[in-house]
């Protein structure tokens, strides 16, 4: 029996409910997903507290997994039966056994990855990523200052900007996740107030 965790209201976690589901169908640019793992990301206390609304309730929540590819629709041709795969973001229902999601947006993975591995990180991955080649391309050389980078996105950012030899600056403990060096000049000579 396949099963989902829903809510029908917002509020505390007590309005997680697990029922069984139906085996969704997948339509045209589908793939259903027997998820083997799926993150589990703070944002998604904002949709079930309704800090962030859900586009409709009921509602599953989750917005990163992995598994793998049960059956396919009509057009799809970026996956197939049997195909291990992650995906993050909308649309939401990661938190269930089984779901259907753009195929277009599947991403395969790699041998040396874990489901494991690859639904706690794909997201934090992502966006590392966006930060590094997107937001602003660095260069070799470049210096990286980035706040907060004791997180998940932060730690991969770290290392990745390490490996692409920038000089990344954080404070303390984080320079073991990858940084060169920490600049507690920068804590010293803080003139802003942090109150």
């Amino acid at each position: 029996m396949e099963r989902a965790a829903r809510i029908y209201q917002y509020g505390p976690p007590e309005v997680l409910k697990i029922e069984p589901i139906e085996v969704p169908v997948p339509g045209p640019g589908e793939a259903l997903v027997r998820h083997t793992a799926i993150g589990l990301n703070f944002v998604e206390v904002y949709f079930r507290r309704g800090t962030f609304q859900m586009p409709a309730l009921p509602a599953v929540l989750g917005n990163e997994g992995a598994g793998i590819v049960e059956a396919i629709g009509p057009g799809v041709e970026e996956v197939a039966v049997g195909d291990r795969v992650v995906y993050a973001d909308s649309p939401l229902g990661a938190y269930a056994t089984v779901r259907v999601y753009p195929a277009d947006q599947l991403v395969h993975i790699p041998t040396a990855i874990s489901d494991d591995q690859a639904a706690a990180s794909f997201l934090r991955g992502v966006t590392a990523r966006m930060l590094l080649k997107d937001v602003v391309p660095l260069h070799p050389g470049d210096t990286v200052l980035y706040h907060g980078a004791a997180g998940g996105v932060g730690l991969l950012f770290a290392q990745w900007a390490k490996a692409a030899r920038h000089p990344c600056h954080r404070h303390r403990i984080q320079r073991r996740k990858g940084c060169r060096r920490a600049r507690r000049r920068l804590h010293r000579d803080d003139r802003l107030s942090h109150a």
